[in-house]
């Protein structure tokens, strides 16, 4: 169908303004490569979604948004660079990123000494925000998720006894294992066996065996997917039959190509499902699936709301100047965003819902959404 001439030329207009106009540089790290690169891909993903559904609704400000983004390549030392980089040399007005905790949290201080906002699109780590006043998410934090499974694993699973594995090496993995046990044990379970491993670790059986030997009801593996889904097929091997559930760490399509057969029935909380039949949710799909060809994953939604939660604060804010960004973030109240209506309270986290997957049939199946 042919668009009327009139609004043709008004589009035409409106892309050569804000082709004239400055404009408005956001920086984005994340990892593109190595270890944790499905996490950082299709967050990206939904970033750039959102930039370019912004500016062709007329950017901000009248100003057309530019996303510079380098990747970290899910090595240690390489976010504090990045970040460095895009504030000196290319002078963005805020920044978005990182998915893992461990990469914010090694970048906020970077951002924080040089007072530009920064968006962690999904790092559940308590301590980021702790960082600074410039420091934002539009998660929710650690305590939040690590609750929810607690609670979800005794009123639903009926689980009593429950063995945990947590890479030590792992600030989110840590964070989730402290604020489990300690919500679980306080409700009434015992926590039978604790096991520890590093990152990039292949081989869990010995771990495995001291919880088989514990009798446990069930593992909880507060990881990344690609350790959890060996630990899955490794606990299989053993014959522990039990329910494996994780946190929102677990929510990459590798966990099911790693994990096969061995991740079925499994269980994990994150921050969006594609299931969800909300309108706003199905509307988002529908979008993400025509320019990308896939259904968006929770990081793609984070990412994308990341993007449109900081042009909401550009826009209030009426300026780009780095405080006046700062200060809009911080009022932010009920923005309506794909992952839920979020609020940012005074410590700089996001008010929201969780929700509870499992797998069945090789596919996410949607469980439930667990309000705050």
């Amino acid at each position: 169908m042919r668009l009327p001439s009139l609004l043709l030329s008004t589009f035409g207009l409106l892309a050569a303004s804000l082709h004239a106009a400055d404009p408005i540089k956001i920086g984005e790290y994340a990892s593109l490569t190595g270890k944790e690169a499905a996490y950082g891909q299709t967050s990206h993903k939904g970033t750039l979604l959102a930039i370019e559904e912004l500016n062709a609704r007329g950017g901000a400000l009248g100003r057309p948004l530019v996303l510079l983004t380098e990747d970290n390549q899910s090595k240690q030392g390489e976010s504090a660079t990045a970040v460095k980089k895009l504030i000196s040399r290319d002078q963005v007005v805020a920044l978005l990123g990182e998915v893992a905790s461990i990469r914010s949290l090694e970048a906020a201080p970077v951002i924080q000494n040089a007072k530009i906002p920064m968006i962690a699109p999904s790092s559940v780590n308590s301590r980021i925000t702790e960082v600074g006043d410039y420091i934002f998410r539009v998660c929710f934090v650690d305590a939040f998720q690590g609750n929810v499974l607690a609670k979800f694993v005794q009123e639903t699973l009926h689980v009593r006894r429950v063995a945990i594995l947590t890479s030590v090496s792992n600030a989110y993995s840590v964070g989730m294992t402290r604020i489990f046990k300690g919500r679980f044990v306080a409700d009434g379970g015992t926590v039978v066996a604790e096991q520890k491993y590093s990152e990039g670790d292949k081989d869990f059986r010995a771990q495995l065996t001291a919880v088989k030997a514990a009798g446990a009801d069930a593992i909880f593996a507060s990881g990344y997917y690609t350790e959890a889904a060996l630990i899955c097929r490794q606990a299989r091997q053993l014959g522990l039959d039990m329910p494996i559930f994780g946190g929102d760490g677990w929510d990459a399509p590798p966990l099911i190509e790693i994990g096969g057969q061995a991740v079925e029935g499994t269980y994990f909380s994150t921050h969006y499902s594609p299931d969800n039949p909300s309108p706003v949710v199905q509307e988002f799909n529908h979008r993400y699936l025509a320019r990308w060809g896939e259904l968006p994953d929770a990081w793609a939604a984070l990412g994308y709301d990341s993007a449109f939660v900081l042009a909401d604060a550009i826009r209030r804010a009426g300026s780009t100047e780095p405080k006046a960004i700062r200060d809009a973030l911080a009022a932010t109240k009920d923005f309506p965003a794909v992952t839920g209506n979020i609020t940012i309270d005074t410590k700089r986290n996001a008010s929201k819902s969780a929700v509870i997957l499992t797998i069945k049939d090789g596919k996410y199946k949607f469980i439930a959404t667990v309000a705050p």
